[in-house]
């Protein structure tokens, strides 16, 4: 999941449906890339970062959350 990039986009309000929109996918297709089921494409996170969340690294926003282990 991109933890990250989530909670900053619930922060400024930016929908799924707008990302939708922006990359011209389904809104599904959205939640699956941010829940970690597919990934953005460089050129879809490049897009994404400089329309809404131009003030962050995009290596930050994009960042995968680590699986816990458990041992």
């Amino acid at each position: 999941m991109l933890k990250n990039f989530n909670d900053i986009r619930k922060e400024k309000k930016v929908s799924l449906v707008d990302l939708a929109d922006l990359l011209e996918v389904r809104y599904q297709t959205v939640a699956d890339k941010i829940n970690g089921i597919s990934d953005f494409k460089f050129g879809e996170a490049l897009l994404i970062k400089n329309k809404y969340f131009p003030e962050y690294d995009i290596e930050y926003l994009f960042e995968k959350e680590k699986e816990h282990q458990t041992t």
